[in-house]
């Protein structure tokens, strides 16, 4: 065999040959501790022990071969286990000997002595375990034992399972017992498992080795609570470098907790992501605009004025007052208001449209229903393939919105529910609630309804889960995205002015007096995606004029503005770097941040501007986020805990998640809007009624479920009273006459005029659904 060089290269033979000397080779067939690996011919001292350690990538004292095809590891690694496990078993049988043949010294020498034989097994166990000396680690272990992450990194390369899992299958099943026991026994949640803190704690237990004292109560809240949070500011001294590089947003909201204290978060996001501060109890002086701007004020010298370019927080009427102090005493800092907060009020004022709000009524008693009966969710679960009907988790501010879209899915499963022999044949169909949720379910307008909600809410949703989102700023583009909400909605209701025309004024509303703002204008005139695909963007002024002052503000002084409008000419045009195929390609293949970063260099002042802007989030949603980590910490067992414990618990437990999820995402992924018009792809066809024909309950066969509805009376009240009695009878004389002689009544399908009351009286706000809320939606935080 020749290596790359042309010289021989020798293979050790024989019985005894381990198994890797078929992947390496030897220059030297009388030197067995200079080896060469037939992969990348890199030659290794010490003997092919070091060469396993190369080629399996095992670090350490050798470089990792970066050459070995994936299926010759899974070869090697396999040679490996097998080579430890005969090991091991040699070992063992080894210790086997040297016990029994310590046990005939033992045995000679008590016949020797005269002595008794041990006549009881713990007389025997204790004369047994004398003998063996016990495993102890001292200094040397301690420095050569590998760290708890590293150790979980080497488990990762290592495919197979080890031989320890493999002949220590009993004592990991006993120690994951006790694990699972402390689980169960103090109520921790089962996803905790999934926690990478949970795998390097015992990873660390492990290294240590038995005997291992378990930290004490008093050391849990002092000592080892100190030491962590210095930890974890260590970890977050790079937010404070970047906020003087390129400026942060300061978050703030309040929420009451469980002793009824009203509590304000501030938190600072910067391009690293968000970092929780503290909060401040300001129980005495919340409502209070002029104590707010106090608490904003101090917040913002802290952190730093120059370090500041927009503080964001809700909309309400106290922080609204504080931020326009804020900006008047501080005039280089913006106030914005929360663009999730801002959504959340488009989407309750679209809510209060009779159309939508009817169908939301009735969609949450339907849903209600099913949830709180259990034959009708088994019934339900098994016609819609063990579907459930509520959605949690995706936002925490659209769950209408969802729980709506996930009844249109299961539309038809539905209808086959209320109409099956299983379900009419039940005793709950036969009463006043199962009849009342069959109606609503066969009703056609109801469904027409759901397609006008969706329709009318959908991108919406779509640009909330875009500005509600700790990892992607979005200042670059909520701009062009509420603008493509309008055009999403006219296209929805194939721009038939009548159905849309509420709507957007309810858009246009809310986007004047709340949601516009300079930086969201600038944002977007500074990303290339948007800036290039429109040739008039200069001519539209609220864009232009957004931009400019966001340049005086965010400028150190006059000559610093003279540079960028001079540097602006040079985006315009596209020159210098702008104007390579590569920042052609990457305007809408990276974020905008990124990309002024890569290319923006020849134009620093403008530079230095678009990435400050690109940079910020749009809503204070981080706030809301730590609630549930103020309220999983602060629990009725622990709502003693003093407010600075509180606030170290959380600083600690809040800020490690959120850097774990900012280690896992591509800071240079754009942000994709086209969920923005395909929001209503899965809406197919026209709103169900007369014109649309309904869909068909058989596809071979002409019944529809409008023929259901009126078949099974829906629009009929549940009892005849009086009144109706009459109507009936005046219907019955007045009614036709078909060719057999016998009279047809017709069923009026209930009015779907906007504004009107229905005259159906299942639907009605004194019905029985009404009288018992069978439904209570909350918001699912998320919880990591």
């Amino acid at each position: 065999m020749l290596n790359s060089e042309g010289s021989s290269l020798f293979k050790p033979t024989g019985d005894r040959v381990d198994a890797f000397w078929k992947w390496n080779s030897l220059k030297d067939k009388n030197n067995r501790k200079s080896v060469t690996c037939d992969f990348c011919h890199k030659t290794t001292t010490r003997g092919i022990s070091r060469a396993k350690r190369h080629q399996l990538q095992i670090k350490g004292d050798v470089g990792s071969c970066k050459k070995v095809p994936e299926d010759v590891k899974l070869e090697m690694i396999a040679a490996y286990e097998k080579k430890i496990a005969e090991t091991a078993a040699y070992m063992e049988a080894m210790q086997e000997e040297d016990e029994e043949e310590e046990d005939g010294i033992l045995e000679i020498a008590r016949l020797k002595s005269g002595k008794k034989r041990p006549t009881t097994s713990n007389e025997a166990s204790s004369t047994a375990s004398n003998k063996r000396i016990t495993t102890k680690k001292g200094p040397i272990d301690f420095l050569f034992s590998k760290a708890p992450k590293e150790s979980i990194k080497l488990r990762k390369t290592m495919r197979q399972s080890s031989v320890n899992e493999t002949y220590n299958k009993a004592a990991r099943d006993r120690a994951v017992q006790y694990i699972a026991r402390f689980f169960f026994r103090n109520g921790i949640p089962f996803n905790v498992a999934k926690s990478k803190s949970l795998k390097l704690m015992i990873e660390a237990i492990g290294t240590y080795g038995p005997h291992l004292k378990p930290p004490s109560y008093h050391e849990l809240r002092v000592p080892l609570l100190k030491k962590e949070l210095e930890y974890t500011k260590g970890l977050l001294r790079g937010h404070e470098e970047k906020r003087i590089k390129y400026g942060c947003s300061i978050m703030s909201d309040g929420w009451t907790d469980r002793k009824n204290r009203t509590l304000i978060n501030f938190l600072v996001n910067c391009s690293l992501g968000t970092q929780f501060v503290r909060s401040v109890d300001a129980s005495e002086y919340m409502k209070t605009g002029q104590k707010i701007f106090e608490l904003l004020d101090s917040f913002v010298e802290e952190i730093g004025e120059k370090n500041v370019i927009q503080v964001v927080t809700d909309n309400g009427s106290n922080y609204v007052l504080a931020g326009k102090i804020l900006q008047v005493t501080r005039p280089k800092i913006f106030w914005t208001p929360c663009a999730a907060h801002c959504l959340d009020l488009l989407l309750e004022d679209i809510g209060k449209i009779p159309k939508v709000k009817r169908v939301i009524q009735r969609g949450i008693k339907l849903v209600g229903y099913i949830y709180n009966h259990t034959l009708a969710l088994n019934t339900m679960r098994k016609f819609t393939q063990k579907t459930e009907s509520v959605r949690h988790g995706v936002t925490r501010f659209a769950t209408t919105f969802l729980t709506l879209q996930r009844l249109h899915k299961q539309k038809a499963n539905l209808r086959r529910m209320f109409t099956s022999d299983e379900w009419l044949k039940s005793k709950a169909a036969k009463e006043p609630k199962g009849k009342q949720a069959t109606d609503v379910v066969l009703m056609p307008s109801f469904w027409n309804d759901v397609v006008y909600a969706l329709k009318a809410m959908g991108p919406l949703v779509s640009v909330l889960r875009l500005v509600d989102n700790e990892k992607k700023p979005a200042m670059g583009f909520i701009y062009e995205a509420m603008d493509r909400v309008k055009e999403a909605i006219q296209r929805a209701f194939n721009n038939n002015e009548g159905k849309y025309k509420d709507i957007l004024a309810i858009i246009d509303k809310r986007w004047d007096c709340q949601l516009h703002h300079p930086l969201h204008a600038a944002g977007y005139y500074l990303n290339p995606k948007f800036f290039y695909t429109n040739p008039n963007i200069d001519s539209d002024n609220e864009v232009v004029d957004g931009l400019y002052k966001c340049i005086d503000k965010l400028s150190e002084d006059d000559d610093f503005v003279v540079e960028v409008h001079k540097q602006l000419l040079v985006y315009k045009r596209a020159g210098e770097r702008f104007g390579m195929t590569a920042a052609m390609k990457a305007r809408t293949e990276i974020s905008p941040a990124e990309w002024w970063k890569l290319y923006g260099g020849k134009t620093p002042h403008l530079q230095t501007i678009a990435i400050k802007v690109l940079s910020l989030t749009c809503s204070s949603s981080g706030c809301e986020c730590n609630w549930s980590t103020f309220e999983h910490i602060h629990s009725k067992k622990r709502s003693r805990l003093e407010h600075q414990k509180l606030q170290d618990l959380v600083y600690v437990k809040y800020n490690q998640a959120l850097l774990d999820r900012f280690e896992c995402h591509d800071v240079i992924d754009p942000i994709a809007l086209n969920d923005i018009d395909d929001s209503n792809e899965w809406l197919l066809g026209e709103l169900e009624g007369e014109e649309a024909g309904n869909d068909l309950v058989f596809d071979d066969d002409d019944l529809n479920w409008l023929d259901v509805a009126e078949a099974t009376g829906v629009g009929e009240p549940l009892q005849n009273t009086r009144s109706q009695t009459h109507i009936n009878k005046a219907a019955a004389v007045l009614a036709p006459t078909n060719e057999k002689g016998k009279k047809v009544v017709e069923v009026e399908e209930e009015d779907e005029v906007e504004g009107e009351e229905e005259h159906n009286s299942n639907a009605s706000e004194s019905d029985g659904f009404q009288q018992h809320n069978d439904l209570d939606l909350e918001e699912n935080e998320d919880s990591d």
